[in-house]
């Protein structure tokens, strides 16, 4: 067994954080002669992409301003307050080269307009993009996704940033799109849960949406969700969508139960979203004409790909399954230089 002497704490170190959605003076937002303040956030908040950039994430219900900080952030990371020595000591300063990003396998691709995101704030000259797919397009091995000519030097410290991000993305739309195929032709839709990785939510949601999956809530303050811990906290599961009925009357309410007995009482009490942990599809379709229509459920718990089938022809409107933003691999994307002598390895760097 080790001793605090063999494994001691960590040296804590100052490390400086761009607040997300903070002012420009922070590192985060808009710097000076910022042209996209006209319409992109409705708060006022402005950001430093290109605006038609901007209008794009905007489009896709992502917010400028939030992208562009976690790109910053994403950059700091890499950079820790210096330079990228391997391509300053190797690359001309004025060179200039065309990279394409290129997927490796098939998938369905989500977060390009996040990876030029990355880049943009890397370039220190105007880049040129052309896009050769769009997010939720699937994608073969060999497809090229995005091709990018601006300088050598700023083109590869960005690579890995842009690449960490289109590729986690990437991978959480594959996996969502699996189990969207499976669900085809059922009224059952696959949704995604509150296990996602911090800070990044809501580009793992929106890859969820490109994947063909459903958003279920972003945040605590989107609606309730009376889970095991409450019900034992508040005396009862009947007792404890109660409580919440009260304390918030307009807001949706879901209730998680582990029995058909809890299904009857939460139904009486009127829920609006019935959660059943962990039945079987047998216990589900019981639970389905037990409700016959009078609330909305969802199924969590012992789900697979293999299961979901069965459980959508059990009846239930959604699947809950939290391995689609915490569990997913990536889908693997790299980065190809067109000019060999100037290649860079985009899988293993």
């Amino acid at each position: 067994m080790s001793t605090p002497e063999e494994n001691p704490r960590p040296t804590p170190v100052d490390v400086p954080l761009i607040h997300i959605g903070a002012p420009a003076e922070s590192g985060g937002g808009c710097g000076d002669g910022c042209g996209c303040g006209d319409g992109y956030d409705p708060d006022g908040l402005e950001c430093g992409l290109d605006p038609a950039l901007a209008q794009l994430l905007a489009e896709a219900g992502l917010d400028p301003v939030q992208v562009e900080d976690i790109a910053h952030v994403a950059i700091e990371e890499d950079l820790d307050g210096g330079e990228d020595v391997t391509t300053v000591a190797t690359v001309p300063e004025d060179s200039v080269a065309t990279g394409d990003f290129t997927a490796r396998e098939a998938g369905v691709v989500a977060g390009l307009r996040v990876a030029e995101a990355v880049l943009s704030i890397v370039c220190t000259d105007e880049f040129e993009v052309e896009r050769h797919v769009e997010d939720g397009d699937r994608v073969t091995a060999g497809q090229k996704l995005l091709t990018v000519t601006t300088r050598t030097r700023d083109l590869l410290t960005g690579e890995r940033s842009a690449l960490n991000l289109l590729c986690r993305l990437s991978g959480i739309a594959t996996a969502t799109r699996a189990w969207a195929d499976v669900l085809e032709g059922t009224k059952t839709e696959v949704r995604d849960t509150r296990k996602t990785t911090p800070g990044l939510r809501a580009l793992e949601k929106y890859a969820v949406r490109c994947g063909g999956g459903v958003n279920h809530r972003m945040s605590l303050v989107d609606a309730a969700l009376v889970k095991d811990n409450h019900v034992i906290a508040a005396g009862g599961v009947a007792e404890a969508f109660q409580r919440v009925r009260k304390a918030f009357p307009d807001l949706a309410i879901e209730v998680e139960v582990d029995t058909l007995e809890q299904v009857r009482e939460v139904l009486d009490a009127g829920a609006d979203l019935i959660l059943l942990d962990n039945f079987t599809p047998a216990g589900t379709a019981e639970a389905v004409a037990l409700v016959a229509g009078r609330a909305v459920l969802e199924s969590s718990g012992r789900l697979t790909l293999d299961s979901a089938r069965a459980y959508a022809e059990a009846g239930v409107d959604y699947l809950a399954v939290g391995a689609l933003t915490h569990s997913s691999p990536i889908l693997d994307i790299g980065l190809d230089f067109r000019d060999a002598a100037a290649r860079t390895d985009g899988a293993d760097a």
